[in-house]
C-alpha cells in the first residue's frame, strides 16, 4: 500500500470515530494528536476545525503535567467539565471558549504493546460531558481500536532524513 492510500485511510479511520463521537458523547471540536515521546509532544493529524487548529501543529510546553500523567503515563482517561478545569489544562483555553466549547474529554489510543500512540480529543460546551461521557468516548475508541492503531501507524514519529542517535 501507497503512503497516499495509507494516509487516505488514515482519515476515513479519523473521520469514522469522529462521526460516532458526534452521534454520543457529542462533540462541537475534534481533534486527533499523535504522540511523539522522543520530544513529549503532540502532532495533529486530524482536526474538525483546520483553520483555528491545523493538521501539522504540536503541542509541546502548553500540555499540563497533571494531563501528561494520567493520559499519557496512566493511560487514562481525562475529563474537563466546565471552563475553569479546562484552564487549568490547556494555555488555549480562550479559543476554545471561542469556538463554543468548555468541556473536553481526552482518551489515549493505544496499541498492541499497550504503548500510547495518540490522543483523540471531544470538546463541547461547558456542562455538556459527565462520567457517561466519558464512558462513551472510550467505548468508541474501543470499538474502532484497530483501526486507529493502524492509522496512526500510518504516520510515522521520526522526521525522515534526520539521523537519529
Amino acid at each position: 500500500m501507497s503512503a497516499m492510500t495509507d494516509s487516505v485511510k488514515a482519515d476515513t479511520a479519523f473521520q469514522q470515530t469522529f462521526d460516532a463521537m458526534r452521534q454520543d458523547p457529542g462533540v462541537i471540536l475534534f481533534t486527533v494528536l499523535q504522540w511523539i515521546p522522543e520530544r513529549s509532544s503532540l502532532r495533529r493529524l486530524f482536526t474538525s476545525h483546520p483553520a483555528d487548529y491545523p493538521v501539522g501543529g504540536e503541542k509541546t510546553v502548553e500540555i499540563s503535567p497533571g494531563w501528561l500523567g494520567t493520559v499519557i503515563d496512566d493511560k487514562m482517561p481525562f475529563m474537563a467539565a466546565d471552563l475553569a478545569s479546562l484552564r487549568e489544562v490547556f494555555a488555549d483555553s480562550e479559543l476554545i471558549q471561542r469556538l463554543g466549547c468548555g468541556a473536553v474529554i481526552n482518551v489515549p489510543v493505544l496499541d498492541d504493546h499497550r504503548n500510547v500512540v495518540g490522543v483523540l480529543a471531544m470538546l463541547d460546551a461547558e456542562g455538556r460531558y459527565s462520567e457517561h461521557s466519558v464512558e462513551t468516548a472510550v467505548d468508541v475508541v474501543k470499538r474502532n481500536l484497530a483501526d486507529l492503531a493502524e492509522a496512526f501507524a500510518a504516520h510515522p514519529t521520526e522526521v525522515p532524513g534526520k539521523d537519529t542517535i
